[in-house]
């Protein structure tokens, strides 16, 4: 029988549901399994434990006179620690921002609570959220529980070390270049990017903003994609602005695999190349899927160049990070753009122009956005899905350096860093859902993560694909030396 740290929430809540064991005895459980084993791995960094022993009382309470609180009764769950939670910290990884303690609390944690979840901490970021890896001056470095001398992944990193060492039992995290997908891949969990704004984001944010930044999203991270689904289904629908005149109903997958037509796309050669390691999985994976029936095409493509695609993201993506920027940072790269010379496509020069967009660049660049959503839209009319890497390699070493001296080895080639941002860009750019399923473990001994991407809206079918490959064997496989 699996442990109770490593099965998925939903089965932990049926398991307090049907009387099995206490909302009380998960949660002391998950706190045992954090003293005896966070402190390597550094995924949790802040708690709440005499509020949380509270809440599970009171879910066995409700329990013992006959109420249900929801879908997640009683699940000890923490959350990314850029969420805004009542009475905790909430600083991005930002020095300036240690004493950050927030008044208020995020609508997915809301949503979450009200469905039975019980939060007890928080889990640990890079700095402005923005790296494939995970540490800051505040709370320092996290470790991937397959290797402690590897990254998590960031920006969700310490969500999906969390999750993998089986220190909590569900996770939400947030994507705008990779950070929900590119940590799920890293650690071998699950993990859903959903449809632009379909998970209102309200209370994700270092400040009092409210309005919901380009590209970005919310998103759930677990050990199965039933889990997935049931946190999309609590976290998905309209903010209290947009409620009275929208609602969702999203499709779902109902026909059998040999009816599903599935693009698989390994490679961005010579642009993004991907590692033997993660693209022996990704022919794992179509082979199993060719096997069930489904028809498999390693040739199907949207119509748009890969470097089109990911100039777009690029600009766009930068701009709408650089809006999180001080303003004093924000008028050096100001300075910066205006001292260079017309001629000057130097990458750092080309990055400052993007960070200071002007309203009718920004909009071109938008008008070449939403012909590639056409793009695609005509593509999802060939195929159901299309599966691609997450990353061009499994978790990295840390590497702390310069940004703009790091590189990625792929097979003894050196690629920029930030060029790993392509295979989430793909879905990002545009606001398509992808899915992250583990694919097994490379030959490196680290875990290979895949994207299903859909058509907008298309959320709780390439959940429910990746639900199909769970049961397929593309499973959670726990990290050695955590039983």
């Amino acid at each position: 029988m699996t442990a109770l740290h490593f099965q998925s929430a939903t089965a932990i809540a049926r398991a307090i549901r049907d009387g099995e064991i206490t909302a009380r005895a998960a949660l002391e459980h998950f706190l045992d399994r954090v003293d005896r084993l966070n402190a390597p791995l550094n995924a949790i960094i802040y708690q709440v434990r005499d509020e949380a022993r509270a809440r599970a009382d009171e879910a066995d309470a409700a329990r013992a006179a006959g109420r249900r609180l929801g879908p997640l009764h009683g699940v000890p769950m923490t959350i990314k620690e850029s969420y805004q939670f009542a009475g905790t910290p909430t600083t991005y990884g930002v020095l300036e921002m240690k004493d950050n303690v927030t008044k208020t609390t995020a609508l997915a944690v809301q949503r979450l609570a009200a469905s039975g979840a019980n939060v007890f901490g928080k889990t640990n970021v890079p700095f402005r959220l923005a790296d494939f890896q995970s540490y800051n001056d505040i709370y320092g470095t996290t470790n991937n529980p397959w290797s402690l001398d590897r990254t998590p992944g960031g920006s969700s990193g310490g969500s999906a070390a969390a999750l993998a060492a089986g220190l909590t039992g569900l996770e939400i995290g947030s994507d705008i270049g990779g950070s929900i997908r590119n940590p799920a891949h890293f650690c071998g969990v699950f993990g859903h990017k959903p449809t632009w704004n379909l998970c209102p984001p309200r209370g994700h944010a270092l400040d009092d903003s409210v309005t919901p930044s380009d590209i970005s999203v919310i998103g759930p991270l677990a050990r199965s994609a039933f889990d997935l689904e049931a946190a999309l289904r609590i976290m998905a629908g309209p903010d209290e602005i947009d409620s009275p005149g929208l609602a969702i109903d999203l499709p779902t997958l109902k026909e059998p695999l040999s009816d599903l037509r599935i693009g698989v796309w390994a490679s961005a050669d010579p642009f993004c190349p991907t590692s033997d390691a993660v693209g022996a999985r990704l022919q794992a994976v179509a082979g199993a899927l060719a096997r069930a029936g489904a028809k498999v095409d390693d040739k199907a493509r949207p119509d748009f160049s890969p470097q089109h695609s990911h100039e777009v993201f690029s600009g766009l993506l930068t701009a709408a990070m650089a809006a999180r920027l001080p303003d004093e940072d924000f008028r050096r790269r100001i300075a910066k753009a205006d001292a260079a010379a017309d001629d000057d496509t130097s990458p750092a020069v080309v990055q400052a122009r993007w960070q200071i967009l002007r309203l009718r660049d920004w909009g071109r660049l938008n008008e070449a956005r939403t012909k590639l959503r056409w793009a695609w839209r005509r593509f999802f009319d060939q195929v159901d899905f299309l599966i691609t890497p997450v990353m061009p390699v499994t978790a990295f070493p840390h590497d702390h350096g310069p940004e703009g001296a790091r590189v990625i080895d792929i097979d003894g080639r050196s690629v920029p860093y930030f060029n790993q941002t392509f295979w989430a860009g793909l879905a990002g750019v545009v606001f398509l859902p992808a899915t992250v399923f583990p694919a097994g473990v490379a030959k490196d001994g680290l875990p290979v993560g895949l994207q299903i991407i859909g058509p907008a809206y298309s959320d709780l079918r390439t959940i429910q694909l990746a639900q199909r490959l769970e049961q397929l064997g593309f499973a959670f496989v726990p990290p050695k030396g955590y039983d």
